[in-house]
């Protein structure tokens, strides 16, 4: 049935207005029911084409000829680019050696053509148009909290620059106090000696007054007046009073102290719009993964893998090389670290470029070309795993320099979109310390992180909410706790986990509830896992320094 005629919209006949129409007149296009058909065609008009509803509007209607009045042009000249009818053919009015084509088949390439672009439109463009969309209401949605950081931010610097300034303002009244008690103690000194001066004046003041009543001969000859020292007044001390001089500190020059806001930047980067490739296939998982292949890659303590594309995998280990294999296991290529420090984790993006984080010197980088770029450097965090997402941003999750905090980043380009890192009460997501934390993010756009330290995965929606806590299964040949590490997942929505302790690998469905390990090929310390297009999985291997490509799904 035709969607504009479904049970919600029944198709009424033009002529009575009332019946169900059960055919059409493709030539007149209106809807007829049966009493009402020959009515219609009572005219004996000859082009009346009367078809069932379902197969309405199939008559093709052709334009009128210019030349021949009574004919329909069904026939096009390539080389004209015109449309010519029969009877210009036969009369040969119109250049012989042309090439004639019939309108039919133009006319149904062209039908073809717009359906696919339709399809295009439908499952390609919109849908792309639909995650942009989705991506700016995100980031418009996410303004108020990153506002809301930076005048946090601004308030520590208020609340610094007022503790340096009481301070400074302590310290000058503690040298106001160690100036008054030295100001006091030269006056008092003074004072003592003047004091002392007085009472010597006073004891000869004494002496002469007895010596004036006295009629002692010998001792008044002999007495030795020494009112010469004391008609010599001591020096004066004068001391200037300590003043405060205030610095004349102009708004621009404090501003300037303080620090300032950077302007806000507008950057047009150019989108890679990359066609989803349809997926009507339902994967069952297998009894029994096999693995299809080993490969050696020569790494001490392997720890990442991540597929290029269906031919390529890179890896990384514990020194600066990065290498890049065929799915043969054949060494493709050699990347060195700009460090020289060993790559915490891997990524490809949309481009086919290759990411690295170093956490040394807390930057990622773009190795394009052979050319290495810095996209991201952090100033208090380092990044530590990395996912490009369906939408070609950037996820790191990232940990404080002293190893208290971890949080997830949304980039696009080298601008922070994204900050996830508290629950709607206000409590961490993650463990807060430096452990690796993978991530993946999956078809419903859910963002997974393998959590080591916390033993579980953690699974946020989109919108950075907390969907739900995956903590292990029980099993009584799985006895060591679960620490997940590398994480993944496939066209399914499937979720697959590396279990290094216990040497198997998680899988769970897009709700978290577990499905099944895969733990007979052997696998020895799974450290890290990804699948390809075909949702054959990569796994490596931390010890042996092997990947180890598995089929687990039909």
């Amino acid at each position: 049935m035709e969607p504009d005629y479904s049970a919600q919209d029944v198709a009424r006949c033009d002529l009575c207005k009332s019946a169900i129409a059960q055919s059409y007149c493709d030539f007149c296009h209106v809807n007829l029911c049966k009493p009402c058909i020959g009515e219609h065609i009572s005219d004996e008009y000859d082009k009346h084409k009367i078809v069932p509803i379902l197969q309405r509007k199939s008559t093709l209607i052709y334009p009128k000829c210019e030349t021949h009045q009574n004919k329909t042009c069904e026939y096009q000249c390539k080389d004209c680019n015109i449309s010519i009818c029969i009877d210009c053919i036969v009369a040969k009015q119109h250049n012989k050696e042309h090439e004639f084509i019939k309108l039919e088949g133009v006319f149904n390439a062209k039908k073809k053509h717009i359906r696919r672009v339709t399809e295009d439109l439908e499952k390609q463009f919109l849908p792309a148009y639909e995650d942009i969309a989705n991506d700016l209401e995100l980031q418009i949605a996410s303004l108020d909290g990153e506002y809301k950081k930076l005048s946090t931010e601004m308030s520590g610097k208020r609340e610094e620059i007022y503790r340096e300034v009481d301070n400074a303002f302590n310290q000058m009244e503690k040298e106001i106090g160690e100036i008054k008690v030295n100001h006091k103690s030269i006056l008092q000194k003074h004072l003592d000696e003047i004091k002392q001066l007085q009472s010597s004046m006073l004891q000869t003041l004494n002496a002469l007054n007895e010596m004036e009543e006295s009629n002692e001969v010998s001792a008044t000859i002999n007495y030795s007046c020494k009112t010469e020292e004391l008609s010599k007044l001591p020096p004066k001390v004068i001391l200037s009073m300590p003043r405060f001089i205030r610095k004349q500190i102009k708004r621009e020059e404090f501003c300037c102290l303080i620090g300032k806001l950077s302007p806000l930047s507008t950057t047009l980067e150019e989108r890679v719009f990359t066609a989803k490739k349809p997926n009507t296939s339902v994967r069952e998982l297998l009894n029994e993964p096999e693995v299809l292949n080993t490969i050696k890659t020569g790494h001490r303590h392997l720890h990442s893998v991540t597929c290029h594309n269906d031919e390529q995998i890179w890896t990384t280990g514990g020194t600066a090389d990065i290498k890049c294999f065929d799915i043969q296991g054949v060494l493709q290529n050699t990347i060195q670290t700009k460090s020289g420090e060993m790559p915490w984790n891997i990524a490809v993006d949309t481009t086919g470029a290759l990411l690295y984080c170093d956490v040394k010197t807390r930057t990622v980088y773009k190795v394009k070309n052979g050319q290495t770029e810095t996209i991201i450097t952090l100033q208090g965090w380092r990044p530590s795993q990395l996912c490009v997402t369906s939408s070609g941003n950037l996820l790191v999750t990232v940990f404080s320099d002293d190893k208290t905090q971890s949080k997830v980043l949304r980039y696009s380009g080298s601008t922070v979109k994204q900050t996830i890192q508290f629950d709607d009460e206000g409590q961490p997501l993650y463990s807060g310390n430096g452990f690796i934390k993978y991530i993946s993010e999956n078809r419903n756009l859910d963002i997974c992180v393998a959590d080591f330290a916390a033993d579980a995965v953690v699974v946020v929606n989109q919108a950075g909410e907390l969907r739900f806590r995956y903590t292990g299964h029980s099993s009584p040949t799985k006895n060591k706790p679960f620490k997940p590490r590398g994480i993944t997942t496939d066209s399914q929505g499937r979720i697959l986990t590396a279990d290094k302790c216990n040497h198997c690998i998680h899988i769970l469905d897009a709700d978290g509830q577990f499905l099944c390990y895969i733990d007979n090929c052997g696998l020895r310390k799974p450290f890290d896992v990804c699948v390809d297009s075909n949702d054959s999985m990569f796994m490596c291997e931390f010890i042996t320094g092997s990947v180890k490509k598995i089929k687990y799904s039909k």
